[in-house]
């Protein structure tokens, strides 16, 4: 029995140092002062083979950088699912917060963990037939972008609102140890810079609700929802070791059935290696000490809790129909112009196959330009990353977006390539632009233009101002050629409310050809 618990306590260091890596790296995603990020939080991802199988069938090519994802489903198909249970950062936290939450034991319908397998069986059809869906499920996914969206602005914003507080208002004596202790966090917890996000609480919600669900069951999500764990699930049904019952007819006391944290000992005793995280809690509950881990020889392949044929037939068809009914929409031929992606963004289905929706790029924003789309690229484009202009502009020598996409949505670029890279072009507005509309002097988008050759020029005409006076302005405009659509011009406009210049995402150079340089399809000039 001691050995069991001391087993149960080392599950629960692995659990805790792998939470604090995943913490760790997620704090290295940001700007280190250099244009170059190492260990970063996307090495997550690269693990996962759930999304490593999800882009594989959507861009129909096989993606190096989750070569990793490989080792760990083979590591399930010998030890079954030990990550959920040893390493799991979501899984860990779910653990953590059941104090909180007090799991009811609630009894639920005996089909109700077949949606896991549904879910799973969705996303990779929907991901070969070109639905996207992935991003929304992955508990990867959907931890990283709460994170990023939410819970750390929110934190880190509290963080410097108590110190601005104790600076200005406590005494001498408080600030003696409030500054040093506000110096470490600037250089180990806090942003480089304090970032908005335009989704971040329909990320929070989303990740609070898997928090929420554990009052109804412990571990709800993963023994119900958890595409990656369905997965897991089915290379643990011929891994050959496993915790078992000595006792093939156990039926003593069934203490362990309502103890199981994922449901997988039955009313019999057994266990189902599909469900079990290996967490060790009944080897230690146990009375009688029937169950034990280790290697069995030999042992036949239950059957997989799966899908009934009726759930296999209506998952496949929606799969493959719904991809279908979205390509008819008029957005799909006409884009909208407000949708402008990062530097180095393949092209849109590429981009929207690739894309596990995980907030990094946004984290990693030197300028907090980009922010997840609602909309503007229809329902399976929702948290996928697209600049915003009058928020933040993409720093001309910054390539930190394309350094921590886990799948290579957003490509990593040189800096040389990156600056030479058109991802809109700027557009401006002659009924709000000063010197147009009014006939005041302003040159400031010429001014912060980051190109080598200015990519707005100046035409010095005589105006009348408001005043009835004639005044010699200069009126800017863009020259196209030369303009990569970074933003710069339309963040820094003196304006307030909407800048007098736009950027749309006319001209980028993902696009083989852009067919609305004039209006009709045909190249300007």
């Amino acid at each position: 029995m001691k050995v069991r618990l001391r087993a149960i306590q080392w599950r629960r260091m692995s659990q805790g140092l792998f939470l604090i890596l995943f913490l760790v790296l997620f704090l290295r995603t940001d700007y280190q002062g250099q244009d170059q990020l190492s260990g970063v939080v996307n090495l997550i991802f690269r693990i996962d083979p759930l999304v490593a199988l999800a882009a594989t069938l959507a861009t129909r090519s096989f993606i190096y950088l989750v070569m990793p994802a490989g080792l760990l489903l083979l590591s399930c198909l010998l030890l079954g699912r030990w990550f959920c249970g040893w390493a799991c950062p979501m899984g860990t936290l779910l653990d953590a917060s059941r104090s909180l939450t007090g799991s009811k034991k609630t009894a639920l319908p005996g089909a109700l963990p077949r949606l896991r397998y549904i879910l799973l069986f969705l996303i990779l059809v929907g991901a070969l037939f070109g639905l996207p869906l992935v991003g929304f499920f992955d508990p990867f996914a959907i931890l990283v972008r709460g994170l990023t969206m939410a819970v750390y602005p929110a934190v880190a914003m509290a963080i410097e609102s108590f110190f601005t507080l104790t600076y200005q208002q406590g005494p001498v004596w408080l600030n003696l140890w409030t500054e040093p202790l506000y110096q470490l966090l600037r250089h180990t917890v806090l942003p480089f810079e304090q970032k908005v996000f335009t989704l971040a609480l329909p990320a929070m919600l989303m990740l609070l609700n898997l928090f929420l669900l554990e009052i109804i069951q412990s571990r709800f999500f993963c023994r119900t929802l958890c595409p990656l764990g369905a997965l897991l699930g089915l290379a643990a049904r011929i891994a050959p070791w496993r915790i078992a019952n000595r006792q093939p007819t156990c039926q003593n006391c069934r203490q362990c059935t309502p103890l199981c944290r994922t449901g997988a000992i039955d009313g019999q005793s057994q266990v189902n290696q599909e469900r079990c995280i290996l967490c060790l809690d009944c080897l230690s509950d146990c009375p009688k000490d029937h169950f034990h881990f280790g290697r069995v020889p030999k042992h036949t392949i239950p059957l997989a809790e799966g899908l009934s044929r009726r759930a296999f037939v209506g998952t496949t068809l929606t799969g493959i129909t719904l991809p279908f009914m979205f390509a008819v929409r008029p957005f799909k031929r006409h884009p909208n112009p407000a949708l402008i992606r990062p530097p180095g963004a393949l092209s849109e289905d590429q981009f929207l196959g690739r894309c596990v929706r995980c907030g990094e790029c946004m984290q990693v924003c030197i300028g907090n330009a980009l922010h997840p789309t609602l909309i503007e690229a229809g329902a399976e484009g929702l948290f996928t990353p697209k600049l915003i202009p009058r928020i933040g502009y993409c720093e001309y020598n910054c390539t930190l977006c394309g350094q921590v996409c886990p799948t290579g949505a957003i490509k990593k670029l040189p800096v040389s390539e990156k600056q030479a890279t058109v991802i809109g072009r700027a557009f401006i507005d002659r009924n709000r632009c000063l010197p147009y509309a009014k006939g005041v002097p302003c040159i400031v988008c010429e001014e912060l233009c980051p190109t080598p050759q200015k990519a707005i020029g100046f035409r010095e005409v005589s105006v009348q101002n408001e005043l009835g006076q004639t005044v010699r302005v200069k009126q800017p405009y863009v020259i196209d050629d030369l303009c990569i659509g970074c933003g710069v011009c339309e963040n820094k406009c003196p304006l307030p409310g909407r800048a007098a210049i736009l950027v749309t995402s006319a001209g980028e150079s993902r696009k083989k050809k852009d067919l609305y340089l004039d209006g009709y399809g045909r190249e300007a000039g």
